[in-house]
């Protein structure tokens, strides 16, 4: 294909790995961002095998690798019994890997780095409204024409609203508040340790790693809460919030004092939306614009990435644009509609009023997550590996991780894969 005059609204994770993808096809890209500095948003995220494919892929799986943490398991325990109701082990793979911990900061820096480096350019302060043919707009301002306008604006974008292509979503009441803290010991500095009571409360403890290599170690802390509940929360005060959390998880102690207010803590919110096409006239839609979910399976900045490599795959092997963008949708179609379908069923075991759904997660899923070859789907599920992205779209498996005593893991490969 021709080089193609590229418009990439949004610079997040998948807004930014598309543009090192397409500049280095060849093409002329230009980023369109909101904030007058481009900057993330959130507290912490877990890097699965495929994300981390795609960072090998571009060459940066070194730099996010020095800064994150690499994690063995995910393990929730009931908050009143303290007794076990999850347990994830990336070693069930059969290949072996890891997930990565990290700062949603540190993998924003390392790909806006790479494209800073690179010499792609980001127009600020540019809050994009919608689209006129191949032109972008905000408010009164027009920048184009171009060949391809690819949306990376996130769930809310006007984009897709006004794409006219079918989908389905639905917010969803239940969100969490976030927040970065120190890392504290006792904790599984490995693992993603996790609080329930029913499917109203949801306490997480995340090792993210460090700022810069050798720096101080992090933790990401959250706590779910009906959207609707929030403010009434914060009215309370946070003392009342910190004090409802310790009667639940009295560990969690300094992770409250070192939040020490609302200030310290992010509102996330949550929706269900997927796209039937990620793709229309003359623009591609990656990550959250495309397919929106709740973090139950950890998969958000992964998929994002995993759109990534799909759109310049497609490009790279058809003659026209339109073409492309079809087989963009036929490269992600399927993985993307099973990740959504198993998020959707799954989050209201985790979030939710409901009495029942807990209960069969705490009596059933704890046993038969034990039962042979139960932990060898969930481990592929939670590392996005089912479906074989990886191998779908051509992707090298990442090198191992390290410990940081220096030990090894096995390759973040799957199975056939090497």
């Amino acid at each position: 294909m021709r080089p193609l005059d590229i418009a990439i609204a949004g610079a997040g994770p998948g807004g930014l790995a598309t543009a090192l993808y397409l500049h280095r096809a060849g093409h002329r890209v230009r980023m369109y961002e909101r904030f007058t500095e481009a900057q993330p948003v959130g507290s912490g995220l877990i890097l699965q095998p495929t994300g981390l494919a795609v960072l090998h892929d571009l060459g940066l799986h070194g730099k996010i690798a020095e800064l994150g943490q690499p994690l063995d398991r995910l393990v929730g325990h009931d908050a009143r019994t303290g007794r076990v109701v999850l347990d994830v082990r990336y070693a069930a793979l059969r290949n072996g890997g890891r997930g990565l911990g990290v700062r949603r900061a540190a993998l924003f820096d390392v790909l806006h780095d790479a494209v800073r480096t690179e010499g792609i350019p980001i127009e600020t302060g540019f809050a994009v409204s919608g689209r006129d043919a191949g032109w972008l707009l905000s408010g009164g301002r027009r920048e184009g024409p171009f060949d391809l306008i690819v949306d990376a604006l996130g769930a809310g974008s006007p984009l897709r609203a006004e794409a006219q292509v079918p989908g389905d979503g639905r917010a969803l009441g239940f969100g969490a508040l976030w927040a970065t803290t120190p890392w504290v010991d006792g904790f599984g500095p490995r693992a993603l340790m996790q609080r329930y009571r029913r499917a109203k409360v949801m306490i997480g403890v995340l090792p993210i790693g460090r700022r810069q290599p050798g720096g101080e170690a992090l933790a990401a802390f959250f706590w779910s809460l009906r959207i609707a509940e929030y403010e009434a929360v914060r009215a309370a005060g946070f003392e009342a919030l910190a004090e409802r959390i310790r009667r639940y998880w009295p560990e969690t102690a300094p992770h409250l004092a070192a939040i020490g207010g609302f200030e310290g803590l992010t509102l996330a919110r949550y929706a269900h939306a997927t796209l039937l096409v990620p793709a229309g006239r003359g623009i591609a839609f990656v990550g959250d614009s495309a397919h929106s979910t709740s973090p139950q399976l950890g998969q958000g900045a992964n998929m994002a990435l995993l759109d990534a490599k799909a759109l310049s795959l497609a490009l790279a092997q058809e003659a026209d644009v339109a073409a492309a963008l079809g087989r963009y949708a036929r490269l992600r179609r399927w993985h993307v509609r099973l990740y959504q379908m198993l998020s959707r069923s799954l989050t209201p075991f985790y979030q939710s009023d409901s009495t029942v759904l807990p209960l069969i997660r705490d009596l059933f899923v704890s046993y038969l997550a034990r039962v042979p070859p139960a932990p060898q789907v969930l481990a592929a599920m939670v590392a996005g590996n089912l479906l074989n992205p990886i191998k779908a779209l051509g992707l090298d498996v990442a090198p191992a991780l390290e410990d940081r005593g220096g030990n090894r893991d096995q390759s973040l490969g799957m199975s056939g894969q090497r």
